[in-house]
This record gives structure tokens, C-alpha cells and sequence, in this order.
């Protein structure tokens, strides 16, 4: 029996949405949740900034490892807390005051948030690509039907 066009074509499109259309756009929600990751870690600096200065004016207490998971108690002075280390990409760290510290902050927010913003598009145009190539299964699909009903009838 002779493979009909239509049901090639069909079977064609399903592997092409399958094998790369629905990769494409897996790859692009892995990028976009490392992406909205890295966001609320740089929201959450800043948040964690603005609590030592308003909340915190004469320093705080914590407990420090000092390895083997035995902590210590230690004392933060405020005079203590005017420089800190921020990672700034690739685990490299960069001494800051909390206010550079704050906007450098902002900054990778507003730089993460328009690559996300990006991938986002992407993915709009992916899930697209999938709806037409559906939609193009379906009109093939009628055609099939349309010429077995027409075979039928002769």
C-alpha cells in the first residue's frame, strides 16, 4: 500500500513540533527560571541591605561556622558593616559599600529582568510555532478525510 502525502506530511510535522519545537522551548524555561533565580537572589540583597540599615543601626549578633559545624556567637558592629562582598557573576566577589552594593543591585535587576523579558518573547513565538504547526496537522488531517470519504464513494 502506497503512503499517502497527507499522512507523511502529517507525521513529518508532529516530529518536527516534538524533536525540536517543544526542545526549543523547554531550553527557554530552563533560561527563564535561571534568570528569575538570579533576580530574587539580587532582590534579595538588597532587601537584606535595607533591613541592616533601617532595622539594624548598631550592628547585629549571629553565629558564625567555624567548621565541622561548630558555630560561634560573634558581634557585627555597625562601623564594621561598611563594606561588603558581592558576587558579581562567575563566583568573582567585589568589595562594595551597602549603597553601591544596593544599586549594583538594581542595576543587574534591570539588566536580568529586559534578557528575561527577551526569553520570554521567545517563548511566545515557540508556543506559536506550535499552535500553527496544529493547526496545519488539522488541515492536512481534513484533507485525508476529505479524500478517504471521496475513495470511499467511487
Amino acid at each position: 500500500m502506497q503512503t499517502n502525502p497527507h499522512q507523511a506530511r502529517i507525521t513529518q510535522i508532529e516530529e518536527f513540533i516534538n524533536d525540536v519545537l517543544k526542545e526549543d522551548l523547554r531550553q527557554l524555561e530552563q533560561c527563564l527560571q535561571q534568570f528569575n533565580k538570579e533576580i530574587m537572589e539580587y532582590v534579595q540583597l538588597k532587601n537584606t541591605l535595607e533591613t541592616f540599615e533601617s532595622n539594624l543601626p548598631d550592628g547585629y549578633r549571629t553565629q558564625v561556622n567555624i567548621g565541622s559545624n561548630m558555630f560561634m556567637q560573634a558581634k557585627v558592629k555597625s562601623d564594621q558593616m561598611d563594606k561588603i562582598m558581592v558576587n558579581i557573576g562567575k563566583d568573582v566577589y567585589l568589595s562594595m559599600s551597602m549603597k553601591e552594593a544596593q544599586q549594583f543591585s538594581d542595576v543587574r535587576v534591570k539588566i536580568l529582568t529586559k534578557q528575561a523579558d527577551v526569553v520570554r518573547e521567545e517563548s511566545v513565538k515557540k508556543r506559536a510555532q506550535i499552535k500553527m504547526a496544529l493547526l496545519a496537522i488539522s488541515e492536512r488531517e481534513k484533507l485525508l478525510i476529505d479524500e478517504q470519504e471521496a475513495a470511499r464513494r467511487t
